[in-house]
């Protein structure tokens, strides 16, 4: 059995736009940063972050520039627009009252019934 917890569908955007919230990453540091955040918990692969970001950055909600990486290589640096804040809080406030539901749900017990 692993530590690693498995990705629900549609939590890689909330993921990646909270990692880009702390401030601008290229996409192996967005890697890093998820797996920082959750404690090594949640590790993405490459091969689902990519078509994200391309995802995010078609829907407004990323911003992609070139720059230098922090071993002088040439990398696209994302970064959260004005509706990629609105949509992280939203998405965000979502997640928190589907994650306390869930938490009640699973807690009660059979003489609460």
């Amino acid at each position: 059995m692993t530590d690693q917890a498995q990705l629900l569908p549609g939590t890689l955007d909330l993921l990646i736009l909270k990692a880009v919230s702390l401030g601008p990453l290229h996409g192996y540091g967005i890697l890093l940063r998820i797996g920082q955040i959750s404690g090594q918990a949640l590790l993405i692969e490459q091969g689902a972050l990519y078509p994200a970001l391309f995802r995010l950055v078609r829907q407004g909600l990323l911003k992609a520039n070139w720059g230098v990486s922090e071993n002088n290589r040439r990398a696209k640096f994302y970064e959260l627009t004005a509706a990629g804040r609105d949509r992280f809080r939203e998405e965000t406030e979502g997640w928190n009252r589907v994650a306390t539901a869930m938490a009640v749900a699973l807690a009660a017990q059979s003489e609460e019934i």
